[in-house]
């Protein structure tokens, strides 16, 4: 059941998120995804290039784009908010009402800036939302700091292996058919640095960069060449 205050406006690939564009094995762009975006699609239109892919530098996933039309339709779709889903929890008639605003939603003065907020599906039970629904602010001003309370106690077991998955999920898009890739991989969940730049040593360069910058954090991307 998702709460009717969750539905923020949001993006569906902000303009601002840091990506990575590869063609075939070769870095393209690492930057905002706007800017991502503009310079697969000018590399697209000037030679026949090589399968083009961008992946989200948070997640090592790939981001799919639109790239049609101007540059400002493509900047423009990057920032269309996502479409609003209705949901289905109805509080109760006396639960309390959310009408102190929280800062994402409170009265809009001059010059306020945009915080971002972006909006995703929250499945919780009804006794869950009686609570939220309670918490000075409301729910989503609640879930906004419970987050950020766990971010803040975030273990670096949970960080080393968040990286882990990042670093995997760039592997497994782009280097599948590579020398070494499942020894490659088993190294990187063992956190055996040594055996997986071995592993690597002979893949291409940016993407054996890449590889090490999800996996062990920026300052190795500028190393590993």
């Amino acid at each position: 059941m998702r709460h009717p205050l969750l539905d923020e406006r949001a993006m569906i690939n902000p303009p601002t998120k840091p990506c990575t564009a590869f063609e075939g094995h070769r870095l393209l762009l690492s930057g905002p995804l706007a800017e991502v975006a503009l310079a697969v699609r000018r590399s697209a239109e000037t030679k026949a290039a090589e399968t083009i892919l961008v992946f989200d530098d948070g997640t090592g996933r790939i981001v799919d784009l639109d790239l049609r039309g101007t540059d400002a339709e493509i900047v423009e779709r990057l920032s269309r908010p996502a479409p609003t889903v209705v949901g289905r929890h109805r509080p109760r008639a006396d639960a309390p009402s959310e009408a102190v605003p929280d800062e994402a939603e409170g009265p809009k003065g001059r010059g306020r800036p945009k915080l971002g907020v972006i909006a995703r599906e929250v499945t919780l039970l009804p006794r869950q939302w009686d609570w939220l629904s309670a918490q000075p602010g409301g729910a989503s001003a609640t879930l906004r700091r419970l987050v950020d309370d766990a971010r803040r106690t975030t273990n670096p077991r949970q960080q080393k292996r968040a990286a882990q998955e990042t670093a995997y999920h760039f592997m497994q898009a782009i280097a599948g058919d590579l020398p070494g890739y499942e020894e490659a991989t088993r190294a990187l969940f063992a956190d055996d640095r040594p055996v997986l730049e071995e592993r690597i040593a002979d893949w291409p360069k940016d993407v054996r960069a890449y590889v090490l910058r999800l996996a062990f954090g920026p300052a190795d991307h500028a190393n590993s060449n």
